[in-house]
């Protein structure tokens, strides 16, 4: 697919088409570099992707009992 620098206040830009974005499920970031003489974007996850999932599969159990006294916390 070609595309065409466009102009971007100081700086140049491309537009990258929503199919294309769709079928990433629409990144918000990337990481751009050159490698090889071509200009590489890496999609940047979301640093809490996958937690949902993760989650619904853990226990439910609290690591810390709730019901402590603050004066219990000495003894932990």
């Amino acid at each position: 697919m070609e595309v065409a620098l466009i102009d971007i206040g100081t700086s140049k830009g491309i537009r990258i088409p929503a199919n294309i974005l769709k079928s990433f499920d629409s990144p918000q970031s990337f990481d751009m570099h050159v490698e090889d003489n071509k200009i590489v974007l890496d999609i940047i996850q979301n640093p809490r992707y996958g937690w949902e999932e993760k989650f619904k599969k853990s226990s439910n159990e609290l690591l810390i009992d709730d019901a402590l006294d603050l004066d219990e916390w000495d003894e932990i």
